[in-house]
């Protein structure tokens, strides 16, 4: 009997006081930082959201020419982010959304003039990279790029073990990888070069020079032309004739500047004028948490209540469930003591009662088991006496001259030693089959063949018997050959072993269902009813009184039902007492099963 401090109901209601006490305390922490955190998480929320409306605005303004089609878009980012969003022209002018405006706008929309506190990630001239304006490549042009920076990132990854395809915002497609690659992407670029401008990307980026040398000449410095770098960028480089010139300190800032304000001058007949963005936040009363005298008698009643009631149903529920246990434990404990009778009684349908109905099927199978281990070893033990003893009695009559030691006695001695060996044979090819080490060693088998063997090697113990082959066609299969002989050996003998003389014994094969058929047939004594289940059991015979006259030793079945199973397939019977029996082997077609072998 288990002690009851480390019972498992005691265990039980231990633990469910515990996580009660801890979800009361974590319960009672949690509510005092419920409106700091709600409105920690709300301004982070809010920053998000703000950031999601943003950037999601300006990629539009960058993309369209208008606000045409934005209310589409505006809805959606409400629906999504739960705030009521307003867009104006700089005037005030309503472009989606609803009147009274705030005093002041959340933000303004300008692809040209991005906000960089809202939008990461943008260029130092604040201008959004998806503002691409006349730089936007045609599919015919981005496809060939794109050929090209594919072959360039192959010859890059070949010798790196690095790189990426990246394609830009107006189609360019360029080859990325960490700072040791940059000079792998110079040297595998050489015939295939990525920043050459296409066709349509010539004239924007003459245009876009002229514009920045046009803002250079009144700041006196010399013009300059402009080209895509690795990176897709447009980036300045001097005229030829202006290389050996000097350059002044404030030169790079100047003409950064000026190539600034020559893409936003190029690129504002392709974008959505400026707007402004209104964002309203719905109001969200948070109260605090009341920790006054009478709320905190509250929460201490509210937590001796759930303390109660988790007791009250821990206790229920692990006596319900220790019960079962119990009535498990002291069955298996009188099992152990060699009480193979017991059982526990199985109420309801939930995971206790089918531990319960698997112990006593558990029982059950290990009283038969059981019960099959002691007939068989009488069995063994039987079979092994009857030639032992007849042995022995010639052996004894021969030594006290009672009998002669003649070729008769000797011919009399070797069938009874011939009938041991056959025995011992059976038993170990049952064994090995049992342990799964019973090996096969498979060939193509032609079926008409080899059941021709069987039947001609049984002739000779026919006796009157009409032993007859019928096989349609040529049925092939991967098969043990001498197992599978000695499989339907075994039937034929058992056949003509119960059928007397002027009776027959048919053999037939036939390919069926993908499946190839052998039926042995006999027209002898038959098998009952109640007897047809055990024909496959070791040692079984129809004849109570075990006469070897009439039986076998009683394992050639259980060895045909082993052999079909080692090649995956079946063995079955079919009798009718007193008009025959037709006993069945179904063996696969192909080599697809598994095996021992």
């Amino acid at each position: 009997m288990v002690r009851r401090k480390r019972s498992l109901l005691v265990r039980l209601l231990i633990v469910s006081i515990v996580v009660a006490l801890c979800s009361i305390a974590a319960t009672a922490w949690l509510a005092a930082q419920t409106t700091t955190v709600a409105i920690k998480q709300a301004q982070g929320q809010a920053l998000a959201d703000d950031a999601k409306i943003y950037d999601t605005l300006v990629g539009y303004a960058a993309t369209h020419k208008d606000w045409a089609g934005v209310e589409a878009v505006v809805r959606q980012l409400s629906e999504q982010t739960g705030r009521h969003i307003t867009l104006t022209t700089s005037d005030r002018r309503l472009i989606v959304g609803s009147d009274p405006l705030p005093e002041k706008p959340s933000a303004v929309i300008d692809p040209l003039s991005v906000d960089s506190a809202l939008a990461t990630g943008q260029s130092a001239d604040r201008i959004d990279r998806r503002a691409v304006g006349p730089f936007q490549l045609t599919p015919d042009e981005r496809g060939r790029l794109k050929s090209v920076a594919q072959t360039v990132l192959a010859c890059v990854q070949t010798r790196t073990g690095s790189g990426t395809l990246e394609e830009l915002p107006s189609g360019r497609s360029i080859v990325r990888g960490p700072e040791n690659t940059v000079a792998s992407v110079r040297s595998c670029s050489t015939g295939n070069d990525l920043t050459t401008p296409l066709p349509s990307e010539r004239i924007a980026l003459e245009q876009l020079a002229a514009l920045t040398n046009a803002c250079l000449d009144p700041k006196g410095q010399a013009h300059v032309a402009l080209l895509f770098d690795q990176n897709g960028e447009i980036v300045p480089a001097p005229l030829p004739s202006q290389v050996s010139a000097p350059v002044s300190p404030d030169r790079g800032q100047v003409v950064a500047e000026c190539i600034a304000n020559a893409r936003r001058q190029q690129l504002r007949p392709y974008v959505a004028p400026a707007a402004l963005l209104f964002v309203n936040t719905p109001s969200e009363a948070s109260a605090g948490l009341d920790l006054s005298a009478a709320s905190r008698w509250r929460i201490i009643g509210v937590a001796a209540v759930v303390l109660l009631i988790t007791v009250l149903a821990t206790v229920f529920a692990g006596a319900r469930l220790v019960r079962p246990l119990r009535a498990l434990t002291g069955a298996a404990q009188r099992m152990k003591e060699g009480d193979d009778t017991a059982r526990v009684k199985v109420s309801g349908s939930d995971e206790i009662a089918q531990l319960a109905v698997a112990f006593n099927e558990m029982a059950d199978s290990r009283e038969q088991l059981e019960s099959q281990r002691k007939a068989m070893v009488s069995d063994i033990a039987h079979e092994l006496r009857t030639p032992l003893s007849n042995i022995r009695g010639w052996l004894e009559a021969a030594q006290d001259g009672v009998t002669n030691p003649d070729q008769a006695l000797v011919t009399s001695l070797m069938e009874e030693a011939l009938l041991l060996q056959h025995i011992v044979d059976d038993l170990q090819d049952l064994a090995l089959a049992d342990a799964g080490r019973l090996r096969l060693h498979k060939e193509h088998v032609h079926l008409t063949e080899m059941l021709g063997q069987v039947v001609a090697a049984n002739q000779p113990r026919a006796n009157g018997v009409h032993l007859s082959l019928d096989v349609q066609g040529d049925p092939e299969l991967d098969a043990d050959p001498v197992r599978l002989r000695q499989a339907v050996g075994n039937l034929v003998t058992n056949a003509l072993r119960h059928t007397a003389p002027g009776g027959s014994v048919t053999v037939s094969g036939r390919v069926q269902d993908g499946w190839v058929v052998i039926d042995v047939v006999d027209t002898g004594t038959g098998i009952s009813a109640e007897d047809l289940p055990k024909v496959f059991d070791r040692f079984w015979r129809a004849e109570k009184s075990r006469n070897r006259q009439s039986g076998g030793s009683g394992l050639g079945l259980a060895i045909v039902r082993q052999l079909a199973e080692a090649h995956g397939g079946t063995a079955t019977a079919a009798s009718e007492l007193g008009r025959g029996s037709a006993f069945r082997l179904r063996l696969p077609v192909d080599d697809t099963f598994l095996t021992g072998s």
